[in-house]
């Protein structure tokens, strides 16, 4: 049998040659804040890849410089969008209050794909939900996988 079969993973030898995450072939549209983010994430990777060479961790520097060529790519494409003052149709940047068949109402804010956080009402602009609010106004309803929620707010 090849050893190629039967080889480990050797922990203290870790791998580097780590491959690049994937970045999304939709438009990177972002908020004001989620530029600022990359832009935290690209100062801190600095950081990071400076403390791996300095202790030589390899793998801690491999994994740094693997999301600093991401984070680097996500920064090169960012389209900063502005939220717009107009609030009669939902757009990227607006926050959009709903409320579903039960009466329950949610708070959602359309933003980029990087910034998103379901569990902070952030969802992506790429989302099946974002993708049924987007261009609604107060009164429409949006449809989401045999779900329906009634727009009543757009901030």
């Amino acid at each position: 049998m090849s050893s190629a079969f039967t080889k480990e993973q050797n922990d203290d030898n870790p791998r580097e040659d780590l491959p690049d995450r994937p970045v999304s072939p939709h438009r990177n549209l972002v908020t004001p804040e989620g530029l600022e983010q990359i832009e935290a994430e690209l100062a801190r990777l600095q950081k990071e890849i400076e403390r791996a060479t300095a202790s030589e961790d390899n793998h801690a520097l491999a994994l740094a410089q693997r999301d600093l060529r991401y984070w680097s790519a996500r920064r090169a494409s960012a389209e900063v969008i502005r939220a717009i003052a107009d609030h009669s149709h939902v757009r990227f940047g607006h926050r959009v209050v709903v409320e579903l068949e039960d009466g329950e109402r949610r708070s959602f804010r359309l933003v980029g794909e990087d910034e998103a956080d379901p569990t902070k009402g952030l969802i992506p602009y790429v989302a099946p939900l974002a993708m049924a609010l987007m261009g609604k106004s107060v009164g429409d309803k949006a449809e989401v996988i045999h779900h329906s929620a009634r727009i009543v707010e757009i901030n």
